[in-house]
């Protein structure tokens, strides 16, 4: 496979998302990552995608509770970026020092602008990621409604 161009880099880094904390749970393994690609895959029923490079643990987990969980950020992001932008290795306890809930499929973190709870309907590998595709189950929004954050990468090649 051809490296990707620099313009192609430069160009795709472009692309505006949002970001969101992704969690999933199983009776065992807990766990958490920042996820920034996100997106709204149907209406009927409402179906939600997140990419998660492949390999990373929380997909198995995913696959074993048979959905997940997205806490959607606002436009205040440091400090879940801070706890969650390091990743954790398999075993290693995500949400020490948080005040968490658990929720069908995931966990419920502090500072969320929305929760989504999503059952597992698809997974594909697409490149060096897979993709989950969740029906949306369950919802809460804060009321008042914060800003949504908006992340422009650096680079298209890389996180």
């Amino acid at each position: 496979m051809p490296d990707m161009s620099p313009d192609a880099a430069k160009a795709i880094s472009r692309i505006p998302s949002g970001c969101s904390i992704l969690t999933a749970r199983t009776q065992t393994d807990r766990t958490g990552m920042l996820a920034s690609w996100v997106q709204q895959a149907a209406f009927e029923p409402p179906i939600v995608s997140v990419a998660v490079k492949a390999g990373r643990p929380i997909s198995d987990i995913i696959q074993t509770a048979g959905g997940f969980a997205l806490n959607l950020l606002g436009e205040n992001p440091g400090p879940m970026f801070k706890h969650f932008g390091k990743g954790f290795a398999p075993g290693e306890e995500a949400f020490a020092d948080l005040d968490t809930n658990d929720v069908e499929f995931g966990i419920a973190i502090p500072d969320r602008i929305a929760l989504l709870s999503c059952k597992l309907v698809a997974t594909q590998k697409v490149g060096d990621h897979d993709v989950h595709f969740g029906e949306v189950v369950r919802a809460n929004v804060d009321e008042a409604l914060p800003t949504p954050y908006v992340h422009i990468r650096k680079s298209g090649s890389s996180y």
